[in-house]
């Protein structure tokens, strides 16, 4: 479960409708746990400004439209149906691994640093971040994704796959937890061509606002507690 006992935030973040026009709100702060999860909690989250390193400046964002994946809204083929059938899908038992394959430099537009692979992994120590991983039936680890979770909302951040629809099955079993935990919002930060055809809509930033207050007032799914997905 998450550490509820975080301090507060020494950061004053700017509102998430102060952004820009390209969705920056602010630069700066740091990447301590009480300053990320404060930032989910208000619809920010962090990035680097590429191009203007290294290093490069820690910039927050809340983009508009906001892309997101409605819980009843995934997209599953029938092929992608047959692919589920072909790996064990886990939650939280290979955290370090799936985001060190994120972050991979050699993976076009990457943007993870290690101090965001540090911070995060911190974040997984502490209950708040967590990872959803396929794995072969021979033990390899195939793909997965990660994000964070706060009451109802689930903020995804990454994902990678080293095996054809292994990060599509990580997806499936993220909804598949969200779902029975009772989870509202599964926040995917900006559409893009692939997003858009797993079922990704754009919502207008006041609209997304308005679902996240809600969803951090509810209760965390209890699957985050620990245990596998099946």
């Amino acid at each position: 479960m998450p550490s509820e006992d975080l301090p507060s935030s020494r950061w004053d973040l700017p509102p998430a409708e102060s952004a820009d026009e390209d969705g920056l709100v602010g630069v700066g702060a740091d990447l301590e746990p009480a300053t990320l999860i404060d930032a989910y909690r208000h619809g920010l989250f962090p990035m680097p400004l590429a191009g203007l390193g290294p290093p490069e400046p820690l910039g927050w964002w809340s983009p508009d439209p906001r892309a997101v994946l409605p819980l009843d809204g995934l997209r599953v083929t029938r092929s992608l149906r047959r692919s589920r059938r072909r790996f064990e899908v886990r939650l939280d038992t290979a955290f370090a691994e799936v985001i060190a394959a994120c972050a991979d430099p050699s993976r076009d537009g990457t943007w993870i640093s290690p101090a965001i692979e540090a911070a995060y992994l911190r974040l997984h120590q502490l209950g708040w971040a967590h990872s959803v991983e396929a794995w072969t039936p021979d033990g390899n680890l195939a793909g997965g994704l990660y994000g964070v979770a706060v009451g109802g909302l689930f903020a995804g951040e990454s994902m990678f796959h080293r095996t054809a629809d292994a990060s599509k099955v990580s997806l499936m079993g993220l909804v598949e937890v969200l779902r029975a935990g009772g989870a509202t919002l599964l926040d995917v930060q900006w559409t893009t061509p692939h997003l858009r055809s797993l079922g990704a809509v754009d919502l207008p930033r006041r609209r997304y606002l308005e679902l996240l207050a809600h969803a951090v007032r509810q209760p965390l799914p209890a699957v985050f507690a620990g245990g596998s997905t099946g």
